[in-house]
């Protein structure tokens, strides 16, 4: 079987409260583990995206609207959709761990590396189309 959801996929959410998000995988099981006995992915997502921002507004607003937040979820491979986008964010392999999980504060601590990695990814303009909200 080919496996699709390598590291840096960038997939779609299709069940849950971030159902319809954008999010890249960040570690692939595709063969599960003893509590979760099925495929699954640690994927990182944006819950809520940058804003629009024009030429007009102050550096202020800018920084204001460019402010991402993100989430870190374990999914089962049948709720996601992967698609043909790709990102390669070489910092995120180490934030996020299947240990990760089990302690509040850990996983505080790597929402916030991720949440810089990926305001630095929108500020420097690269990935257009994974900081952008599907259409409804």
């Amino acid at each position: 079987m080919v496996k699709v959801y390598k590291p840096g996929k960038v997939a779609l959410l299709l069940q849950g409260r971030q159902a319809g998000k954008k999010v890249v995988v960040i570690k692939q099981l595709d063969e599960g583990t003893k509590e979760r006995p099925y495929p699954h992915a640690i994927v990182a997502g944006i819950e809520r995206y940058p804003r629009k921002v024009t030429r007009r507004m102050g550096q202020k607003k800018v920084a204001r609207r460019s402010k991402v937040k993100p989430f870190i979820k374990v999914v089962n491979y049948s709720h996601l959709f992967p698609t043909r986008y790709a990102l390669e964010l070489e910092g995120l392999k180490g934030t996020v761990a299947a240990d990760t999980f089990k302690e509040p504060s850990q996983r505080e601590d790597a929402k916030k590396t991720i949440k810089k990695l990926l305001e630095d990814r929108y500020t420097a303009g690269k990935n257009r189309w994974f900081f952008t909200p599907l259409r409804f």
